[in-house]
């Protein structure tokens, strides 16, 4: 495979630099959405030029700040390859993802259709352009549900729905493109993702919203009625799931780490990333009320299907290896910087 011609690259293969600064280009598909937009903040910090690459069904536009955006989607697999062609992307980060567990056990073709059918696309594009890096944005629900037990690395992946089924389907394709044509591939499994930029310029909005700390303080806020707490006899503590929480601007920091890696020549590796703490549903509404001085308003609902008891993670080979660390991830903050984000203007539902 050729190396990918990048004005200015070293022969191999890595960014060019001004004056110390690396200013290549990398594609970041989803990077309208919640954690891509902070993936390209953390990118330009570091000095690369982010592309954004979004169909825009669940992005915003507006979060693009930090590079230019190209509106398009992965299932128009001449669409991707012109994106490349335009950019000349050193590197791809691949956030774009149907992502709702209870879809995903309604309608499992979709997400095999679209997750791993616009992966598919993505790769093979990268490939063919001679892009060597590839960071992905891989799930802790490929493990399935383990009873609880510590996750890391190397934990047999037994995905329960068919999101987790899709991504673990995406490691496998990686890892035959790797052996076949070199494409170099970070894979990272995380946890549930929480918080805002600390510095208040994006934060978490979905359409549908569907994660536990923004609908918890929709409703402290009155925006909904109430939180539904989805089954309270789980094999837990307090009968409620148990989740591992990661602050939104640690995960993204970690991905740069991820491209160094790569481009350092390190070669293809897995790394979870987590707090390496799990929390109970109760024990998230009980710091929200801390944070807030509100209560929360609570209905008890039925467990959903493909939902695990407890998926805690442990990250030791991302702070061993890339040196990360989740300077952010304590709950009470990733709280406090989602409520934060919640009173801003730009905040929306």
């Amino acid at each position: 495979m050729q190396t990918q011609k990048v004005p200015g690259a070293r022969h191999d293969g890595t960014a060019p630099r001004k004056g110390g600064i690396t200013m290549a280009k990398v594609l970041v598909t989803g990077g309208a959405g919640y954690i891509g937009s902070h993936a390209c903040k953390a990118l330009a910090r570091a000095g690369f030029t982010p592309v954004a690459f979004d169909n825009l069904s669940t992005g915003w536009a507006e979060a693009v700040k930090y590079g230019p955006l190209v509106v398009g989607d992965l299932m128009d697999r001449a669409a991707v390859a012109a994106a490349i062609a335009e950019h000349q992307p050193v590197a791809v980060m691949h956030f774009a993802a149907l992502s709702l567990v209870g879809e995903s056990m309604k309608d499992p073709g979709l997400y095999w259709r679209v997750n791993v059918g616009g992966a598919l696309n993505l790769i093979g594009a990268a490939a063919e352009a001679g892009i060597r890096y590839f960071v992905f944005s891989s799930t802790c629900a490929t493990y399935g549900d383990q009873d609880g037990v510590m996750l890391t690395e190397d934990t047999p992946q037994y995905p329960i729905n068919a999101y987790g089924g899709s991504k673990r389907a995406i490691e496998d394709i990686l890892r035959d493109f790797g052996a076949a044509c070199g494409l170099e591939h970070v894979i990272f499994r995380y946890f549930n993702v929480a918080g805002a930029d600390p510095e208040g310029e994006l934060g978490e909005q979905h359409r549908p919203e569907t994660h536990l700390i923004p609908l918890m303080l929709d409703a402290v806020a009155g925006r909904r009625p109430a939180l539904t707490v989805f089954g309270d006899d789980y094999p837990t503590p307090d009968g409620t799931c148990v989740r591992d929480y990661v602050h939104v601007s640690d995960l993204v920091a970690a991905h740069v780490l991820g491209l160094r890696w790569l481009m350092d020549g390190k070669g293809s590796r897995v790394f979870n990333l987590g707090s390496g703490r799990g929390f109970s549903v109760r024990e998230v509404i009980g710091e929200s009320r801390a944070v807030t001085n509100r209560e929360v308003p609570v209905v008890q609902g039925a467990r959903r299907p493909g939902d695990a008891a407890a998926l805690v993670s442990a990250s030791t080979r991302a702070i061993e290896e890339l040196g990360w660390q989740p300077r952010h991830s304590a709950l009470r903050e990733m709280i406090a910087h989602a409520w934060a984000w919640a009173q801003k203007p730009e905040y929306r539902r």
